[in-house]
């Protein structure tokens, strides 16, 4: 079975993906868009018309690491 995320925020088209490796956590942002041939896909490039929710995508992932820090 393959490693769970420890959390995952969506806003809009964009993802944070937080990751939980022993107490150490790092994220992954990633933007949806549609193939060509009509399918999802996810990149790891951003539109500027994405960064709003990027940034609010890192604010929420950097809380939420936070949150779990202090809990320990």
């Amino acid at each position: 079975m393959a490693n769970q995320p420890a959390q995952k925020f969506k806003i809009g088209l964009i993802t944070a993906t937080i990751w939980d490796n022993d107490g150490f956590y790092s994220v992954d942002f990633s933007r949806a868009y549609k193939g060509e041939t009509g399918d999802w896909r996810n990149s790891n490039s951003f539109h500027h018309s994405d960064l709003l929710n990027l940034a609010k995508c890192a604010e929420r992932a950097e809380i939420w690491i936070g949150r779990q820090t202090n809990a320990r």
